[in-house]
């Protein structure tokens, strides 16, 4: 029948690369980390730590990235996770790949991701940040599906990560596995080149850790993020309803 073909879109500032984690630790699956990254920074021209790197070791061709995405697999593997940043998707990308894959949505409330986010890049669009992209590809799943596909929300899962994998791993029709639980510390090989500028706290991690959150509302962000930051809250709060468990306490 093939590998399970699992998509999970997120923003960046998230928890997707330790959700990564949980599921490359199975003993079933393979991974690929941000295949369209290349491609995004090709057509972009913006600098990110390790551009040129990036650019010259992966494949910038969206099209032929995403017909391996469900054609192929990194090896033999029952199931095959994606983990996908949203604001790869340029408007040029057709939508139509993704109905081969099982489409999953990681969400973060967006006040913590910009004011993360803001340590990195000092000047950014909502674009940037993937939301509206996240929600285009929502709506497009959930009319092919009928119904919504999954929704989870990094705080929820931080809490109560068995709960929540299990439910995610319902969804998506495939048996719940302890090993997502706890992970070896460290780098892997699956993991994208730009991963030493962006993943030390997963390379110390050996599971989800639960967030010392400080209270959205002692988060200062500049002004003239605000107005971004609330068309985020709109995006996040519609995908928040539909989440498979919960809504951040």
């Amino acid at each position: 029948m093939g590998a399970v073909r699992i998509a999970m879109w997120s923003g960046p500032r998230n928890i997707s690369t330790a959700l990564m984690r949980a599921f490359e630790n199975r003993r079933d699956c393979q991974v690929v980390d941000e295949p369209l990254y290349g491609y995004y920074l090709h057509s972009t021209g913006l600098a990110h730590p390790g551009g040129d790197e990036i650019i010259s070791t992966m494949d910038c061709d969206w099209r032929s990235v995403v017909a391996g995405l469900c054609q192929k697999t990194p090896g033999p593997c029952e199931v095959y996770y994606q983990k996908h940043m949203t604001h790869h998707l340029l408007p040029e990308v057709a939508l139509e790949f993704s109905d081969s894959l099982r489409n999953c949505f990681l969400i973060r409330e967006p006040r913590r991701i910009i004011a993360s986010y803001l340590r990195v890049r000092p000047d950014f669009s909502l674009q940037e940040l993937g939301f509206p992209q996240q929600w285009s590809l929502f709506q497009r799943v959930a009319d092919k599906l009928g119904s919504a596909p999954p929704v989870l929300d990094s705080a929820q899962v931080l809490k109560a990560p068995e709960k929540n994998l299990r439910a995610l791993c319902e969804a998506v029709g495939i048996a719940f596995s302890h090993d997502m639980l706890r992970w070896p510390e460290g780098p892997r090989n699956s993991d994208g080149i730009w991963g030493p500028h962006w993943y030390e706290s997963v390379y110390q991690s050996t599971g989800f850790q639960r967030a010392q959150n400080t209270p959205l509302g002692a988060l200062k962000i500049p002004r003239k993020y605000e107005a971004l930051c609330k068309e985020a809250d709109r995006i996040y709060e519609d995908l928040c309803s539909y989440a498979l468990i919960g809504a951040p306490g």
